[in-house]
């Protein structure tokens, strides 16, 4: 469970929270159950996960993430690890 962000086919960046990161990203590229976003972008790999302990944090920091600037969440995945 946690917060993450995707780099989409177009360079953009997607941010996201969920319970099953794997499952998440194969539904982004596949299938009708990706964000409306990321279905013109397609492929879209992980570029970042950040772990969280429930469900409500995950949230928060998909939040936080979304309220970055592209330069800092830039920063961000060249600083975490997948």
């Amino acid at each position: 469970m946690g917060a993450y962000l995707l780099l989409c086919a177009d360079g953009t960046l997607y941010a996201g929270a969920t319970k099953d990161i794997s499952r998440r990203v194969e539904e982004h590229n596949a299938g009708p159950t990706g964000a409306k976003y990321t279905r013109m972008r397609r492929p879209v790999t992980l570029a970042y996960f950040e772990e969280a302990g429930n469900w409500s944090e995950a949230c928060k920091r998909e939040h936080a993430i979304k309220l970055l600037s592209r330069k800092k969440k830039l920063e961000l995945i060249g600083n975490g690890a997948k």
